[in-house]
């Protein structure tokens, strides 16, 4: 009996072991490459498959995902002879896990090399300005060449990205120069916009100013016109409207003359020649004969000055004095004719009183 058990212990282990090698399960996103006899066979599928125990092993189990490979950075010569350090990212996805497998025998390997030369070649045909700007170009220039070149081993290169473009250290501070300087000249061109620009708004304030100013001015000066206009109209008005005859005319003209000297810039006075003429009337309506000699005298010198020339201009120290005697006498005048008038009135209102008139004429 127990030879028979130890045979069927070993018989039942065997059937476990063959039953275990012959069962093989494959996760997503997965591929299996299963040789028979060293000899390419199939590629297993995800899920449960059955192979050969013993006859049939897996040789290279691969992913189908999409994958990123980084390269170190890699010294590249432009065209104007300028070392630059570039660094790509590669998005590759196998798509034919035997090729993959068989075709090539490191392929992350022989993607960077290629990558390195195809680089090395495009960005040789560039200066470094035009390797700055041009990243989209030699990103579609560098997948074409590895899209087709990696095509036969089963990978395709979905995207090339530059992921760094290291100059020298003199270019990076020539370039800093140059970006400060562009900066700078951008700055003052605002700055110079800015000041234009104020300097034009100043002086379309200071010109609308100075129109604003004018019209002010002009529509005081015509309401200034219009007003003294309006005066003299009811000042001749109410003269005609009165009546007022020469006598009341004279008086007003000998009140104002005093009325010139009150100014302390007048250096010379201008005697109108109707000043003796005003004198004489006055005189004459009220009777008083007592100060006829200087006003015979100030009519001599107006008329002698009148017969040269009209209305004459006097020297600063004769013109003065005749003015201010002609002035203190329209004054005595003046007063004396007031006086006169008064007792007129009250010789009107008193019959029995005698007026002067008459008292002087008897």
């Amino acid at each position: 009996m127990e030879p028979v058990v130890v045979l069927a212990l070993v018989a039942a282990i065997v059937v476990v072991f063959l039953v275990a090698s012959s069962v093989r399960i494959v996760p997503q996103a997965r591929r299996y490459n299963v040789e028979r006899f060293g000899r390419y066979r199939r590629t297993l599928q995800p899920g449960l498959n059955l192979v050969v125990p013993v006859a049939d092993r897996i040789n290279t189990k691969l992913d189908v995902r999409e994958q990123v490979y980084s390269s170190d950075p890699r010294p590249v010569i432009t065209e104007d002879n300028l070392v630059v350090n570039i660094d790509t990212v590669l998005y590759y996805q196998i798509t034919d896990p035997r090729a993959a497998a068989y075709e090539v025998a490191d392929y992350l390997q022989a993607i960077d090399q290629l990558t390195v030369t195809t680089l090395r070649n495009v960005i040789g045909s560039m200066d470094l300005e035009e390797t700055l700007t041009s990243r989209e170009e030699i990103n579609s220039r560098l997948r074409a060449v590895l899209d087709d070149a990696t095509g036969k081993w089963g990978i395709r290169v979905n995207r090339v990205e530059i992921k760094a473009i290291d100059p020298p250290h003199t270019i990076k501070e020539a370039m800093e120069k140059q970006m400060r300087a562009e900066r700078d000249k951008r700055a003052a061109i605002l700055h110079a916009e800015g000041e234009r620009q104020a300097k034009i708004l100043t002086a379309e304030g200071t010109k609308q100013k100075d129109i604003l100013e004018a019209q002010g001015t002009q529509q005081a000066m015509i309401l200034r016109a219009d007003g003294e206009a309006k005066a003299v109209e009811l000042v001749f008005q109410a003269v005609h409207r009165n009546n007022a005859d020469a006598k009341i005319l004279a008086y007003k003209y000998l009140e104002t003359l005093p009325h010139l000297a009150k100014s302390d810039n007048n250096t010379f006075w201008v005697i109108p020649g109707e000043l003796t003429e005003a004198i004489r009337t006055v005189t004459t309506a009220f009777g008083d004969q007592s100060t006829a000699p200087p006003q015979e005298a100030a009519a001599a010198g107006a008329d002698h000055t009148s017969a040269e020339g009209g209305t004459p201009e006097l020297d600063a120290g004769w013109s003065v004095s005749l003015a201010a005697a002609a002035a203190d006498e329209a004054g005595k005048q003046a007063a004396a004719a007031v006086s006169d008038a008064k007792a007129e009135a009250e010789a009107a209102k008193s019959p029995q009183m005698p007026r002067r008139g008459q008292t002087s004429g008897g």
